[in-house]
């Protein structure tokens, strides 16, 4: 058993935009408590296409997880597999629909042994803090971070630059997605993973995402983050969707601890 317990909270918002194409979660195993699932899917493609693409991506990972055995199934594999199966209904989506439905990835998987795995496909990103310094974070697959990479700008360019919304892989693309691993090791009192659309990401340094997580619970840093995006997109914001894990101590010896090790809150 964990040492630790895991607080969550989600966050939604249509932003500045005339429709709601973000999906985000944070779904609990049904066999077992210990074991936590975190979604966020930002769907691109009309009206309707973005969000039936980001929904198809919430309904794979919740079918999956729920055959998923965290005992002995490969987590690597469960996460590819949410990948692959959701890329293939979208891009079947397509073809009888005739729309053009995309959408990014940004999940991760907390195992009762304290790993945790994540994957991502496109520019939803997924941040691990450790008592509010970052650890490390995806790397967008889009055209801005290809230059970033080359060296034809910095990462203080990027912000702001107008082929920033430009991906070069995603699920329903005509290619395969250019889904990427990583593995947390052994999770510990003081971490914080964030997973985000880039609605939210795109206002903040890692350095104020890591300050808010450690001066905040999950709720009001979710509540926090969401208002303050809203706040610097002055009228322009994007859809907005963030899923927060905190690993927080145990309780003191004669306090009551709750009956499970997860609390979730969502906020929309």
């Amino acid at each position: 058993m964990p040492q630790y317990k895991l607080t969550a909270a989600t966050g939604l918002h249509k932003g500045d935009r005339q429709y709601q194409q973000d999906q985000v979660a944070i779904l609990q195993h049904p066999r077992v408590a210990e074991c936590v699932l975190g979604v966020v899917a930002d769907g691109m493609g009309g009206r309707s296409g973005g969000r039936k693409a980001a929904d198809q991506v919430l309904l794979s990972a919740r079918q999956l997880l729920e055959r998923f055995d965290p005992d002995t199934d490969d987590p690597k594999q469960f996460l590819q597999n949410i990948v692959r199966e959701s890329h293939l209904v979208i891009r079947l989506t397509a073809v009888s629909a005739e729309q053009e439905p995309h959408s990014t990835i940004a999940a991760f998987l907390v195992l009762p042994s304290g790993q945790c795995h994540w994957v991502h496909a496109g520019d939803s990103r997924i941040y691990h803090f450790q008592w509010g310094r970052m650890v490390f974070r995806t790397k967008d697959h889009s055209y801005v971070q290809s230059l970033i990479d080359c060296g034809e700008i910095t990462e203080e360019e990027a912000v702001g630059h107008p082929n920033s919304n430009v991906l070069v892989g995603c699920l329903g693309s005509e290619a395969d997605p250019p889904a990427s691993f990583h593995v947390i090791g052994q999770l510990d009192v003081g971490d914080v993973i964030i997973a985000c659309s880039d609605g939210l990401w795109a206002y903040f340094t890692p350095q104020e995402l890591g300050q808010t997580m450690q001066m905040l619970g999950a709720r009001d840093a979710a509540m926090f983050l969401v208002n303050k995006a809203r706040e610097r997109a002055n009228g322009g914001g994007d859809n907005i969707s963030i899923a927060i894990l905190k690993v927080e101590p145990l309780a003191a010896p004669g306090q009551e601890e709750p009956a499970s090790p997860f609390t979730d809150d969502v906020l929309t």
